[in-house]
Protein backbone atom coordinates (compact mmCIF):
# COMPACT_ATOMS: atom_id res chain seq x y z
CA UNK A 1 0.00 0.00 0.00
CA UNK A 2 1.52 3.29 -1.04
CA UNK A 3 1.34 6.54 0.88
CA UNK A 4 1.36 10.14 -0.21
CA UNK A 5 2.91 12.50 2.34
CA UNK A 6 0.55 15.40 3.08
CA UNK A 7 2.12 17.50 5.79
CA UNK A 8 4.94 17.52 8.32
CA UNK A 9 3.53 18.04 11.82
CA UNK A 10 6.73 17.91 13.86
CA UNK A 11 10.37 18.63 13.10
CA UNK A 12 13.53 17.71 15.05
CA UNK A 13 13.43 20.81 17.28
CA UNK A 14 9.75 20.34 18.11
CA UNK A 15 10.39 16.68 18.90
CA UNK A 16 13.26 17.62 21.24
CA UNK A 17 11.03 20.11 23.07
CA UNK A 18 8.20 17.57 23.38
CA UNK A 19 10.56 14.96 24.85
CA UNK A 20 11.85 17.52 27.35
CA UNK A 21 8.27 18.40 28.35
CA UNK A 22 7.28 14.74 28.74
CA UNK A 23 10.35 14.10 30.92
CA UNK A 24 9.41 17.05 33.17
CA UNK A 25 5.78 15.85 33.36
CA UNK A 26 6.92 12.33 34.32
CA UNK A 27 9.14 13.73 37.08
CA UNK A 28 6.41 16.02 38.36
CA UNK A 29 3.68 13.37 38.40
CA UNK A 30 5.98 10.80 40.05
CA UNK A 31 7.70 13.24 42.45
CA UNK A 32 11.15 12.32 41.17
CA UNK A 33 12.84 9.10 40.10
CA UNK A 34 12.42 6.76 43.10
CA UNK A 35 11.32 3.31 41.86
CA UNK A 36 10.84 4.71 38.34
CA UNK A 37 11.74 2.58 35.29
CA UNK A 38 11.30 3.36 31.60
CA UNK A 39 10.47 0.69 29.02
CA UNK A 40 10.18 1.34 25.28
CA UNK A 41 7.99 -0.72 22.96
CA UNK A 42 9.95 -2.02 19.98
CA UNK A 43 10.51 -0.42 17.44
CA UNK A 44 10.29 3.34 17.65
CA UNK A 45 9.22 3.42 21.30
CA UNK A 46 12.71 2.26 22.24
CA UNK A 47 14.70 5.29 21.02
CA UNK A 48 11.99 7.62 22.37
CA UNK A 49 12.19 5.91 25.78
CA UNK A 50 15.99 6.17 25.71
CA UNK A 51 15.75 9.90 24.95
CA UNK A 52 13.29 10.42 27.81
CA UNK A 53 15.56 8.48 30.19
CA UNK A 54 18.56 10.58 29.09
CA UNK A 55 16.57 13.80 29.57
CA UNK A 56 15.51 12.69 33.06
CA UNK A 57 19.15 11.99 33.91
CA UNK A 58 20.09 15.43 32.59
CA UNK A 59 17.37 17.10 34.71
CA UNK A 60 17.69 15.07 37.93
CA UNK A 61 21.27 13.82 37.78
CA UNK A 62 19.96 10.30 38.37
CA UNK A 63 19.88 7.40 35.90
CA UNK A 64 16.56 5.63 35.50
CA UNK A 65 16.60 1.91 34.60
CA UNK A 66 15.81 1.44 30.92
CA UNK A 67 14.42 -1.59 29.08
CA UNK A 68 12.98 -2.68 25.75
CA UNK A 69 9.80 -4.67 25.21
CA UNK A 70 8.91 -6.83 22.22
CA UNK A 71 5.14 -7.39 22.02
CA UNK A 72 5.00 -9.50 18.85
CA UNK A 73 3.70 -12.65 20.53
CA UNK A 74 1.12 -10.65 22.51
CA UNK A 75 -0.57 -9.15 19.44
CA UNK A 76 -4.23 -10.02 19.03
CA UNK A 77 -3.90 -10.17 15.22
CA UNK A 78 -1.10 -12.76 14.97
CA UNK A 79 -3.41 -15.36 13.40
CA UNK A 80 -4.55 -12.81 10.78
CA UNK A 81 -1.08 -11.83 9.57
CA UNK A 82 -0.07 -13.16 6.16
CA UNK A 83 3.63 -12.98 6.95
CA UNK A 84 5.83 -14.47 9.65
CA UNK A 85 6.44 -11.74 12.21
CA UNK A 86 9.98 -11.18 13.41
CA UNK A 87 10.20 -11.73 17.15
CA UNK A 88 12.87 -9.60 18.76
CA UNK A 89 14.29 -9.74 22.23
CA UNK A 90 12.69 -8.19 25.28
CA UNK A 91 15.46 -6.70 27.40
CA UNK A 92 14.33 -5.67 30.86
CA UNK A 93 17.44 -6.32 33.01
CA UNK A 94 15.70 -5.39 36.28
CA UNK A 95 12.62 -6.38 38.22
CA UNK A 96 9.50 -4.34 37.54
CA UNK A 97 7.77 -5.64 40.67
CA UNK A 98 6.66 -2.70 42.83
CA UNK A 99 8.18 -0.26 40.31
CA UNK A 100 6.55 2.72 38.65
CA UNK A 101 6.77 1.77 34.96
CA UNK A 102 6.72 4.37 32.22
CA UNK A 103 5.81 2.56 29.00
CA UNK A 104 6.81 4.51 25.87
CA UNK A 105 5.56 4.25 22.27
CA UNK A 106 5.58 6.53 19.25
CA UNK A 107 1.90 6.61 18.24
CA UNK A 108 -1.28 5.74 20.15
CA UNK A 109 -4.01 4.75 17.72
CA UNK A 110 -6.45 1.90 18.41
CA UNK A 111 -4.91 0.97 21.76
CA UNK A 112 -4.14 -2.60 20.71
CA UNK A 113 -0.35 -2.18 20.86
CA UNK A 114 -0.62 -0.70 24.37
CA UNK A 115 -2.88 -3.59 25.42
CA UNK A 116 -0.36 -6.12 24.13
CA UNK A 117 2.43 -4.27 25.96
CA UNK A 118 0.44 -4.33 29.22
CA UNK A 119 0.04 -8.11 28.88
CA UNK A 120 3.77 -8.51 28.23
CA UNK A 121 4.69 -6.33 31.22
CA UNK A 122 2.44 -8.22 33.62
CA UNK A 123 4.24 -11.42 32.57
CA UNK A 124 7.47 -9.80 33.82
CA UNK A 125 6.21 -8.85 37.27
CA UNK A 126 3.67 -6.83 39.21
CA UNK A 127 4.49 -3.13 38.98
CA UNK A 128 3.09 -0.57 41.40
CA UNK A 129 1.53 1.03 38.33
CA UNK A 130 2.10 1.58 34.61
CA UNK A 131 1.90 4.96 32.91
CA UNK A 132 1.86 5.36 29.13
CA UNK A 133 3.87 8.05 27.31
CA UNK A 134 3.41 8.59 23.56
CA UNK A 135 4.81 11.07 21.09
CA UNK A 136 1.55 11.26 19.10
CA UNK A 137 -2.06 10.44 20.07
CA UNK A 138 -4.12 10.24 16.89
CA UNK A 139 -7.42 9.02 18.32
CA UNK A 140 -9.64 6.23 16.92
CA UNK A 141 -9.43 4.06 20.05
CA UNK A 142 -10.88 0.55 19.90
CA UNK A 143 -10.00 -0.20 23.52
CA UNK A 144 -10.45 1.92 26.66
CA UNK A 145 -6.80 3.00 26.82
CA UNK A 146 -5.41 6.52 27.15
CA UNK A 147 -1.93 7.94 27.46
CA UNK A 148 -0.77 9.64 30.66
CA UNK A 149 1.80 11.73 28.78
CA UNK A 150 1.18 12.94 25.21
CA UNK A 151 3.58 14.88 23.04
CA UNK A 152 0.93 16.02 20.58
CA UNK A 153 -2.72 15.19 19.90
CA UNK A 154 -3.28 14.91 16.16
CA UNK A 155 -6.86 14.26 15.01
CA UNK A 156 -6.73 12.11 11.88
CA UNK A 157 -9.05 10.31 9.53
CA UNK A 158 -8.79 6.55 9.17
CA UNK A 159 -7.42 7.11 5.66
CA UNK A 160 -4.44 8.93 7.09
CA UNK A 161 -1.24 7.45 8.51
CA UNK A 162 1.14 9.02 11.03
CA UNK A 163 4.78 8.39 10.14
CA UNK A 164 7.33 8.91 12.91
CA UNK A 165 10.91 9.10 11.71
CA UNK A 166 13.67 8.95 14.31
CA UNK A 167 17.37 9.62 13.84
CA UNK A 168 18.29 6.26 15.41
CA UNK A 169 16.10 4.27 12.98
CA UNK A 170 15.45 6.46 9.94
CA UNK A 171 18.33 8.94 9.88
CA UNK A 172 16.18 12.00 10.68
CA UNK A 173 13.66 13.27 13.22
CA UNK A 174 10.24 14.25 11.90
CA UNK A 175 6.58 13.32 12.09
CA UNK A 176 4.35 13.45 9.02
CA UNK A 177 0.79 12.68 8.04
CA UNK A 178 0.34 10.70 4.87
CA UNK A 179 -2.72 9.61 2.92
CA UNK A 180 -3.13 5.87 2.38
CA UNK A 181 -2.94 4.94 -1.27
CA UNK A 182 -5.12 2.41 -2.99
Amino acid sequence: MSQREKVQIMNADEMRRVITRIAHEILERNAGTDDLVIIGIRRRGVPLARRIAEKIKEIEGTSVPFGTLDITLYRDDLSQLDYHPLVRKTEVPFSITKKRVILVDDVLFTGRTARAALDALVDLGRPEFIQLAVLIDRGHRELPIRADFVGKNVPTSRREVINVNLQEVDGEDKVTIAEKGT
